[in-house]
């Protein structure tokens, strides 16, 4: 079995970021539902949803939720799913999104850390010329 993915971000960065990992990699190796917060989401009607992806993505190995910037609607919308079997890391980019899907069929707990070193290792200050300049 593997893990569900759940992304929960504002507006279309969800959407763009997995379209781009899709992009990529192709279709994703895990079952995975995105649900985009606007400023005229009712938040109690989003976590209500969240709640329910978070049941139809769990397939016995738990879910990770990823979410775009911690403190906000959509993090805490995610940290009102907090449970056993959820795993929510915030601060979601390309890097740890693919990373994510690359070592989906890890435990959740080493998923949930492959997204956080993902994330990390993806921030990068390009300081060097390129060879090509």
């Amino acid at each position: 079995m593997s893990i569900g993915l759940l992304v929960i971000t504002h507006g279309q960065v969800g959407e763009v970021l997995l379209a781009a990992a899709v992009d990529a990699l192709g279709e994703p190796p895990m079952a995975t539902q995105l649900i985009s917060i606007t400023a005229d989401t009712d938040p109690e009607q989003s976590i209500e949803e969240a709640r329910s992806a978070v049941h139809n993505l769990d397939s016995g190995s738990g879910v990770l939720v990823l979410t775009d910037m911690y403190g906000s609607t959509p993090s805490n919308i995610a940290c009102a799913v907090r449970g056993e079997n959820v795993a929510i890391v915030a601060g979601i980019n390309l890097p740890m999104l693919i990373r994510v899907m690359n070592y989906h069929a890890l435990d959740l707990e080493q998923v949930r850390d492959k997204a956080l070193s993902g994330g990390r290792d993806g921030i990068v200050a390009c300081t060097q010329q390129s060879d090509q300049e």
